[in-house]
């Protein structure tokens, strides 16, 4: 029995028994499904994610107390303004280095309210990340000198407070101090899930005086290139590791923070396909099952093709393609409500999901492969059967 005969047949097969067909190829449709869409939103959020880390801007070094990992707890920081200045003798050019000082506060206008996050920085932000304005001006070097009360708000901060009124030049009141708004950013969007334009930046002097404290949570430092990176992050540690012996300091870059992130995001992806996966073995064990029905069902007719001349590799054939055809039509199926399912999600809510075609192979490629290992056990054993005993078979 030739090959393109054996194929007609399983199709045949498969027809005469559509429902149980159909009810078979749901184990493996479910599960190919799972895994193009879950692979999909991982595959997506690492994406997302490095997308707003490269957003930052380029060429950054991220400078903080202890040992920055991801998951571990943060340290107390005992960074001053005067380690700020140290740093930026090192560097050997002040304007590339920027400081931050974070709190969450409420900032309020007339009975409008919002609690956002405020970060204290200085006139150096703008020359190590990108933050564009639409309104007004950033900080200057003579804000934070004389400790004024200026802001420049977010974009989400200037909606809620403002509406359509222009902000620039009007009060707000954060943490019960008054401010004059002398800026609003461009919309920039989220950063490790959280909204910068929720942000309210205001001098870092005035902050430190707002909370109370003499400290600053760290700073940032812009490489000229990429070639000066490397060089640049060693040297700030070693600086502050002679300046405070003992103590650790983290700089890390935005390659590493892409690295090591990617990598987390990588495996989740890695963990949810996995997960998804098994479901495409309950489905493997599902066909298995059914063609061990169908090749008992089926004896008689076993025997009078092998009475007929068949031989053991064309009943094997026979019943090994059956089992491959209803999980790769399963696994085509499944791809297809996949991919639909990936751009609902991606088109109606906010969670990101990213097709890509590695995913989509490795179903297809997955839901064949099942076929062909649950498959083999009845087709050997339809393949053995003695034709006299099979058409002895009640």
């Amino acid at each position: 029995m030739r090959g393109r005969e054996s194929f007609v047949m399983a199709l045949e097969a498969l027809r005469v028994n559509r429902l149980r067909s159909a009810l078979t190829m749901l184990g493996v449709i479910i599960g190919v499904l799972a895994v193009v869409v879950l692979v999909s939103v991982g595959t997506g959020a690492k994406d997302a994610v490095e997308k707003q880390i490269s957003g930052l801007g380029t060429n950054i070094i991220l400078v903080v107390p202890g040992q920055l990992t991801v998951g571990a707890a943060p340290t107390q920081s005992r960074l001053s303004l005067a380690d700020v200045a140290y740093v930026r003798r090192v560097v050997g050019d002040p304007a590339k280095v920027t400081v931050s000082l974070q709190s969450g506060e409420t900032v309020r206008v007339g009975r409008t309210e919002a609690f956002v996050t405020i970060i204290g920085t200085d006139q150096n932000l703008t020359n190590v990340f990108q933050r564009p304005l639409s309104k007004g001006r950033h900080l200057s070097e003579t804000d934070v000198d004389t400790r004024r009360r200026v802001a420049v708000l977010g974009a989400e901060v200037a909606a809620r407070m403002f509406g359509d009124v222009d902000p620039v030049g009007r009060q707000v009141s954060i943490a019960g101090a008054r401010f004059r708004v002398v800026g609003v950013y461009a919309t920039v969007g989220q950063t490790f899930g959280l909204s910068r334009d929720q942000e309210v930046h205001v001098p870092v002097t005035t902050a430190q005086r707002m909370l109370g404290v003499d400290r600053v949570n760290g700073l940032a430092v812009g490489a000229s290139g990429p070639e000066e990176v490397e060089a640049l992050q060693g040297r700030v540690v070693a600086a502050l590791t002679e300046r405070y012996p003992g103590e650790k300091f983290s700089a890390v870059t935005q390659t590493q923070l892409l690295g090591t992130i990617g990598s987390v995001l990588g495996m989740l992806t890695g963990v949810l396909a996995a997960i998804a996966g098994i479901s495409l073995l309950v489905g493997g064990v599902g066909v298995s099952n059914i063609m061990l029905v169908s090749v008992r069902e089926r004896t008689k007719e076993i025997g009078l093709r092998k009475a007929l001349g068949a031989r053991q590799r064309d009943v094997l054939a026979q019943f090994l393609i059956e089992a491959v055809l209803l999980t790769t039509i399963g696994g085509v199926i499944g791809i297809v409500l996949g991919v639909g399912g990936a751009v609902a999600i991606r088109s109606f809510t906010e969670v990101p999901a990213s097709i890509t075609w590695w995913s989509i192979a490795l179903a297809f490629g997955v839901s064949a492969v099942v076929g062909v290992f649950f498959g083999v056990a009845p087709a050997r054993r339809a393949g053995r059967l003695d034709p006299v005993v099979a058409l002895r078979a009640e």
